[in-house]
């Protein structure tokens, strides 16, 4: 799995973090995406790496700013990963 953090200029409410949520999601099918408007960011969790002019048009198309993306590789930390760690 990989996960990618976008950093996103005009994010401002709550409403616009759903946007974004949405867009990644239909855009990546996406395991998981978490957007803040404070942190000015979102997460995506995918199972392939996502290349950065695909991440850039997904952020544009919803009608925000793209600042940077960054992918690295992530495992999930279930339950008996976090007792056996």
């Amino acid at each position: 799995m990989y996960k990618t953090t976008v950093k996103i200029e005009g994010l401002m409410c709550p409403m616009c973090e759903k946007h974004m949520n949405e867009g990644f999601k239909a855009a990546f099918a996406a395991e998981s995406v978490e957007s803040s408007h404070k942190a000015k960011e979102s997460v995506i969790i995918t199972n392939e790496p996502i290349a950065e002019e695909t991440v850039k048009a997904a952020v544009e198309k919803a009608g925000y700013t793209f600042i940077s993306a960054v992918t690295e590789e992530y495992a999930k930390k279930g339950f008996l990963q976090k007792l056996f760690k």
